[in-house]
């Protein structure tokens, strides 16, 4: 069983986020909220998705696990206006979800769970820095960067994050401090990274308090 309401922003958002690594999704719901992870074909990038119960206007969930074709589920999502509340409901005789916002009703085919890929095991990473900043802001250097490379450099030198992009004839770097991020775990370190993933996941992010 499961029957949610939440705020149409939140909830595509995080679905257009996922549906740039894969094109369909395991979800697992439960009653403290859903989640999804997926790994996309190339085995180059991974996503973790977790809504919690608290995220949703009502959430009443049990144990279970659905297949999204998360184009198909973004594209419906897509037609409700951000402040718009979506409800969705599994119909339990034809496994279907019925999703109902601003006056239109849908019903969306679900796919079956076990014939898509394997939820991934989520590496447990000590990763010596890390960074918390706004949907927002990460999409704009991700525009940024995309203006002259294909790709772009992450990294923290001396308490200061910096995203640096360089292509045949131009450069463009921005450099955040401490004040300017939600928060900043320090250590000198440096990453390369394809915008081909990026750009896609910005678009998804762009909205959030936090990336």
């Amino acid at each position: 069983m499961f029957k949610a309401i939440i705020n149409a922003g939140t909830l595509h958002d995080a679905i257009k986020a996922m549906s740039a690594v894969v094109d369909e999704a395991r979800f697992e719901i439960a009653s403290e909220g859903f989640s999804a992870r997926a790994v996309d074909p190339a085995n180059a990038a991974m996503v973790s998705l977790d809504i919690s119960k608290d995220a949703f206007v009502l959430f009443e969930g049990t144990e279970g696990e659905i297949g999204v074709d998360l184009g198909r589920f973004t594209e419906i999502i897509g037609m409700a206006d951000k402040n718009d509340e979506i409800e969705l409901a599994l119909d339990p005789d034809t496994h279907k979800l019925d999703i109902s916002m601003g006056g239109f009703s849908y019903t969306l085919s679900l796919l079956d769970p076990s014939t898509l890929r394997n939820a991934p095991m989520v590496p447990a990473l000590d990763l010596p820095a890390g960074i918390t900043v706004s949907g927002s802001v990460f999409k704009r250097m991700i525009k940024a960067a995309e203006m002259v490379s294909d790709h772009t450099s992450f990294g923290v030198h001396d308490g200061v994050f910096f995203m640096e992009a360089t292509g045949d004839s131009d450069q463009v770097r921005l450099d955040l401090t401490s004040s300017d991020l939600i928060a900043i775990t320090p250590a000198d370190v440096r990453s390369l990274y394809s915008l081909d993933y990026l750009g896609d996941i910005s678009k998804g992010v762009g909205g959030a308090c936090e990336n």
